[in-house]
C-alpha cells in the first residue's frame, strides 16, 4: 500500500482542525496527517496534540517558533516527509476549501501521475461564495502566470495540489524561497521544467467555514513580481532537475 501523507499548515485554525481532521480519517482512513504550526495564539497545536492521543500513529505535529509563511510550511512539510520515506504528499487547507472528498480520487490519480492538481479553473471545477474582486484577482493570476511561463496549466496558483516524492526530490525544496500564490505557481512551473506532466481534476473551491483568511495585497503583489523571476531562473531550475536526477537515480 503507498505511504501517503497530507500535509496541513495551520496558524489559529482552532475552529476547524479537529473537525477537519476527523472528516479525512472518515474518508481515507490508511493515510498520515503533518500538521504545520506557526505558533498559534488560539490553542490550535494544544488540539492537534489532543487529536495525536486519538490518532497516534496518524497525526503528527510540527511547531515553528511563529508565523513563518505558507510556503516555508510546506517545505518543512515535505522535507519531514520525503526524510520519513512518504511516496505521495498533498498539500491541503486547514479551513475546507478544500474538499476531503476529493482525496480519494487525488490519491488514486497519483499512483500513475507525478503531480495532480485540484483546479478550480477546468470543465467541472468552480469557486464558491467568493467576493467579485476575488475571482478578478485568482483568474488573472493565472493566466498572467501561465502566459508569462508558458505552461499549460489552468489553475497554477491553487494550493490543492498532490505530489510524487521523486517530484519533490528533484524540484529540491530547500531551493525554493516564493511564498503564498507564487509558491504554488514555482512548485508547478519547476515540475515543467524537470519534465514532469502535471494532471487536473476539478475542484469546487469553497470560502472558509471559520477563522479568518490570512490571503493579503502583499502575497498577491509577490506573486507578480516573482513570476518574472522564475521566468528568469528558467535554466537554473532545469540545471538543478538534472543535478538532482543524478542523486535521487544513484
Amino acid at each position: 500500500m503507498t505511504k501517503n501523507l497530507i500535509i496541513i499548515p495551520t496558524y489559529n485554525e482552532i475552529e476547524n482542525i479537529e473537525e477537519l481532521i476527523n472528516r479525512v480519517f472518515q474518508i481515507v482512513p490508511s493515510t498520515h496527517i503533518l500538521v504545520v504550526d506557526d505558533a498559534s495564539k488560539d490553542g490550535t497545536a494544544t488540539k492537534v496534540k489532543e487529536l495525536m492521543t486519538r490518532y497516534p500513529d496518524q497525526v503528527n505535529l510540527m511547531e515553528r517558533p511563529g508565523k513563518m509563511g505558507l510556503g516555508s510550511a510546506y517545505i518543512a512539510g515535505f522535507k519531514w516527509g520525503l526524510e520519513r520515506g512518504f511516496e505521495t504528499l498533498v498539500e491541503m487547507d486547514a479551513d475546507f476549501s478544500h474538499n476531503p472528498e476529493v482525496l480519494p480520487q487525488m490519491f488514486e490519480k497519483l499512483q500513475n501521475n507525478p503531480v495532480v492538481v485540484g483546479s478550480r479553473y477546468i470543465s467541472g471545477g468552480a469557486t464558491r461564495n467568493w467576493g467579485l474582486i476575488r475571482k478578478i484577482i485568482s483568474i488573472f493570476g493565472s493566466f498572467y502566470a501561465r502566459t508569462i511561463l508558458g505552461i499549460k496549466v489552468a489553475d497554477l496558483t491553487g494550493g490543492f495540489n498532490g505530489w510524487q516524492a521523486k517530484v519533490l526530490k528533484m524540484i529540491g525544496p530547500d531551493t525554493i524561497s516564493s511564498e503564498g500564490y507564487s509558491f504554488q505557481i514555482e512548485l508547478k512551473y519547476r515540475a515543467h521544467l524537470c519534465g514532469f506532466p502535471i494532471l487536473e481534476i476539478p475542484i469546487i473551491f469553497l470560502d472558509r467555514f471559520a477563522g479568518q483568511s490570512k490571503m493579503s495585497s502583499r502575497i498577491v503583489l509577490e506573486a507578480v513580481f516573482r513570476v518574472w523571476v522564475m521566468r528568469f531562473n528558467a535554466g537554473f531550475y532545469k540545471q538543478l532537475c538534472r543535478e538532482s536526477a543524478e542523486v535521487v537515480e544513484s
